[in-house]
């Protein structure tokens, strides 16, 4: 994909359920004409939070309003504490309150959080009603708006609540990822990273020589890295909706980051795609410990990494962490199998699943990530 300028479509094939990811520049201003098709009637409610609201809101109620839609707006508190018990009821009682019927659409504009709770809010709201996502940020564009996955935080874990419950369309506006803090995209490029970890290694090539233009604006650039990541994002969802097999894949790196963000309390010192980040450099340094991977791929990683302003180390958090706490959390993950822990591992471009391994060398790997 070279031009940003023009829309482009990712379908993701899953029989009934299947919808399309639409990619592009100002689509935030066609989000009515868009987003008419796939409505069962001209209702919408956006459930947004208070920073996206402030930058997107009005455009988004005013495309809607323009297309026929009759709009309500849930504004939700900023950040991943947002994603607890308290707040999905608070915002439950909200949709109740404004009358939204089965027929209605749910519309998350916002980042990873906000496309989370407002999507398990659509699976359990009057036992499951549409919605679509408008993702805001670069992690939400390649990652958690794509496949179905919603979900809370617990004191045990991320995302261990929740439900698969397809949104019935993507709509990525590129032109949104300009008001974005330089943390928040650095962050988000980690998912975009992942792609070519799992199993694109010319993906990965094309970031070493084109990540810092996705990082600072090109839009071209930005357009063809959120592409090739749905695109493979879309292709192994359609493969495993519900996570039985590949789509664990989609993981990498994160069995750690979960576990980091866990004992991080989700405040705001590490953000996901940040951990994220760490937790891929501590499953290539596992691989290499285990002899599946060569050291080459964990020091081409950190230099690709480091280039981009992403934290490498556990070390570069500044808080006190302890590697027995993080290997709890880790055994809280959902993909724990049988008692067993499943890992990502794998070179840059082969990742596989794990199980059964020797969690002496996990303790190892974290405790030196620790000291940096």
């Amino acid at each position: 994909m070279s031009d940003a300028s023009v829309m482009h479509t990712v379908p993701v094939g899953l029989g009934e359920r299947s919808y399309d990811i639409l990619i592009g520049d100002g689509l935030l201003g066609r989000l009515g004409e868009l987003a008419l098709p796939v409505l069962r009637q001209k209702r919408v409610t956006i459930i947004t939070d208070s920073n996206v609201a402030d930058l997107h809101l009005s455009a988004a109620r005013t495309a809607l309003v323009a297309a026929g839609i009759q709009v309500s707006e849930i504004v939700l508190p900023a950040g991943e504490a947002t994603k607890s018990y308290a707040q999905f009821g608070e915002l439950l009682d909200q949709l109740l309150a404004l009358g939204v019927e089965r027929k209605d659409t749910l519309i998350a504009l916002g980042g990873g959080v906000i496309g989370d709770i407002t999507g398990f809010a659509a699976a359990v709201l009057r036992r499951g009603v549409n919605f679509i996502q408008v993702p805001t940020s670069l992690l939400a564009q390649v990652d958690s708006s794509v496949g179905g996955k919603t979900g809370i935080n617990t004191k045990a874990g991320k995302n261990l609540v929740g439900a698969f419950h397809q949104p019935r369309q993507v709509i990525i506006d590129l032109a949104l990822l300009d008001t974005l803090p330089k943390r928040e995209l650095q962050a988000g490029y980690a998912e975009v990273v992942k792609y070519g970890f799992i199993d694109s290694p010319d993906f990965f090539t094309w970031l070493e020589d084109n990540g810092q233009g996705v990082l600072e604006g090109n839009r071209h650039a930005q357009a063809h890295a959120v592409a090739e990541s749905c695109r493979a994002k879309a292709r192994i969802v359609a493969e495993d909706e519900f996570e039985a097999g590949k789509r664990a894949l989609l993981n990498l790196g994160h069995t750690f980051g979960h576990a980091l963000e866990a004992e991080c309390g989700y405040d705001g010192t590490l953000l996901h795609g940040e951990g994220v980040a760490i937790g891929m450099v501590m499953a290539l340094d596992l691989s290499v410990r285990m002899g599946i991977a060569e050291p080459g791929d964990l020091e081409r990683a950190k230099k690709h990494m480091r280039a981009c302003g992403l934290k490498v180390n556990a070390a570069e958090i500044n808080k006190p962490l302890d590697a027995d706490k993080l290997i709890s959390h880790m055994a809280q993950d959902k993909k724990v199998d049988a008692g067993e822990i499943v890992f990502i591992l794998g070179p840059i471009g082969g990742a596989t699943t794990h199980k059964g391994v020797d969690l002496t060398l996990v303790r190892h790997v974290l405790k030196d990530s620790l000291r940096g």
